[in-house]
């Protein structure tokens, strides 16, 4: 076997094990929680062993960062958010309302990933003030995102006149907010289509005119 092949098997199986590992900690991390979960049990669950994940991560903190992290994304490519192929597809939509509908769509599939993790960092922030510190403080990465859209959007034929690109980055950061998915899909029970429907209809009477 070449060394080139060699070396590619073990970035894989890496990989690999990596996956395992944040598959196990989300799972525990949100049926028993962030402080009543610790790295052996993540460790059994992927079977590995624990200095595995101190190796990989480092420690406790440091896999709860990279699981919100991957979560969010979706995958652990080091690719951001306003670079994803869905984000900027949506923004790249002919009109307004084009865009609402793609921006929807691609975030409620975010949201569908980043909410159970949501309460579990919340709770883990609680128990451990040191998380919080893991994120940056002086500016919320979500708002950032939002705001990008909305500046796209303000500018789209079929926006409403007098709406201002942070008007409608407020309505996009609170209308589409883990915490708000959360109360209709998992307290009320809503199907994802039933919230993504409501959440376009919405934001497009908010958003868009006529």
């Amino acid at each position: 076997m070449s060394d080139v092949k060699r070396t590619n098997k073990r970035a894989q199986k890496a990989k690999e094990t990596r996956q395992r590992i944040l598959a196990a900690a989300l799972e525990l991390f949100v049926q028993d929680g962030y402080g009543a979960t610790n790295l052996q049990d993540v460790a059994d669950k992927a079977g590995v062993a624990v200095q595995t994940i101190y190796f990989v991560f480092g420690n406790k903190r440091a896999l709860l960062k990279e699981l919100v992290d991957v979560t969010i994304a979706g995958d652990d490519e080091p690719v951001a958010t306003m670079d994803r192929p869905w984000y900027a597809g949506a923004l790249a939509a002919d009109t307004a309302q084009d865009m609402v509908r793609a921006y929807v769509a691609g975030t409620t599939s975010v949201l569908e990933r980043v909410a159970p993790i949501g309460r579990v960092l919340e709770a883990a922030v609680a128990s451990d003030p040191e998380v919080a510190a893991l994120w940056p403080h002086d500016v919320d990465p979500r708002y950032v995102v939002q705001q990008g859209a909305a500046k796209a959007l303000v500018a789209k034929p079929g926006a409403r006149a007098e709406l201002s690109a942070e008007e409608a980055a407020d309505l996009l950061y609170g209308l589409l907010s883990p915490e708000l998915y959360l109360l209709f899909v998992h307290e009320r029970g809503w199907p994802r289509e039933r919230w993504e429907r409501w959440a376009e209809q919405t934001l497009r009477a908010q958003l868009c005119s006529g």
